[in-house]
């Protein structure tokens, strides 16, 4: 199917991928651009629908493609019953770079990592570093439990700075937080819902507020069942999410094979910057980077689009001429 948009240059498709039919959102000026796989966040939420808000700039020198995982968004709605693992998700994402890279006569596939989508790259790109060209790390996880630690001591700091007692009684409430381990049952998910909110309000973390869903519907792709897999990316994606609670770069080898460009939010305390500084800094790589983008946060190109942009545009700059 095609559609016209006066951002995007776009078009939308459905590929058997892994036993299903998986969702492709492909955006572009030119067909022999590099091609930039977009892995969104989650588990179990689609970024495909931001894609008009940030992306105009990058089809001029990318052809950029957003995958709707399995268990997320349009991928979910045309499969109910489909729900992923992480050994299925590795397969899945191997199958779509062997079709982008025969599609578009690429050798090798940039893969571009956003939070959850950050930690389903990073091993990628260790087990298959082959198919890759370069990875981006945006939002990078290192460590979930170090995430929920680091980023609720931030909060807790600025809320007593703010002498903002209402927020100090809300804090208290939630309790032991994060706790010892990560386990994502309802419990867990409750508590982190609250302490989501103080972050939101205080710029830590991403803002489900009204600014944020109008952009959703004002997408060119938008459907009204795209509400629907949004709600139950959460039940889809249990699997995942356990796995996600355990999850540790730091105990592995940081000794990479491909490229390493990490573009951080310098307000980002979701996925708080500061830890993935210190784990970028011992990465050994063919070439590695890090941009930090003041005055952005966990959704960094949408905070700041332009700059993001610039930091996408160096990296092709040095990285474009060796795909």
């Amino acid at each position: 199917m095609n559609k016209k948009s006066q951002k995007l240059n776009f078009f939308e498709e459905y590929v058997p991928i892994n036993g299903i039919n998986q969702y492709l959102l492909h955006s572009t000026t030119n067909d022999h651009n590099p091609v930039l796989l977009f892995l969104h966040g989650g588990p179990g939420n689609a970024e495909s629908l931001f894609a008009h808000v940030f992306q105009e700039k990058w089809q001029d020198i990318l052809t950029v493609v957003h995958w709707d995982q399995r268990g997320a968004g349009k991928t979910l709605s045309k499969n109910p019953d489909a729900y992923p693992t992480m050994d299925l998700m590795l397969k899945d994402l191997l199958e779509i770079i062997q079709y982008l890279k025969e599609k578009y006569h690429q050798q090798k596939i940039i893969l571009l990592g956003h939070s959850w989508g950050s930690v389903l790259g990073s091993i990628f790109i260790k087990k298959y570093p082959e198919e890759v060209a370069y990875y981006i790390g945006v939002g990078q996880v290192i460590c979930m439990l170090e995430n929920e630690r680091v980023g609720y001591e931030k909060l807790k700091e600025l809320i007593i700075k703010a002498d903002d007692g209402k927020s100090l009684k809300k804090l208290a409430a939630v309790g032991d937080y994060p706790g010892e381990r990560l386990e994502f049952d309802r419990e867990f998910l409750k508590k982190c819902m609250k302490v989501r909110k103080l972050q939101g309000k205080y710029d830590l973390a991403i803002r489900w507020n009204f600014a944020l869903f109008l952009n959703i519907f004002k997408s060119p792709i938008f459907k009204l069942s795209d509400i629907a897999a949004f709600l139950k990316g959460d039940k889809a994606n249990e699997k995942v999410m356990e796995f996600l609670g355990a999850f540790d770069l730091r105990p592995e080898s940081a000794e990479y094979e491909v490229p390493i460009y990490y573009i951080l939010g310098g307000n980002d305390w979701q996925t708080p910057y500061i830890i993935a500084q210190e784990y970028f800094n011992q990465i050994k790589a063919p070439h590695k980077n890090l941009f930090l983008i003041p005055n952005a946060g966990h959704m960094t190109m949408m905070d700041q689009p332009y700059l993001f942009f610039e930091a996408l545009a160096d990296i092709h700059h040095k990285e474009g001429d060796k795909i």
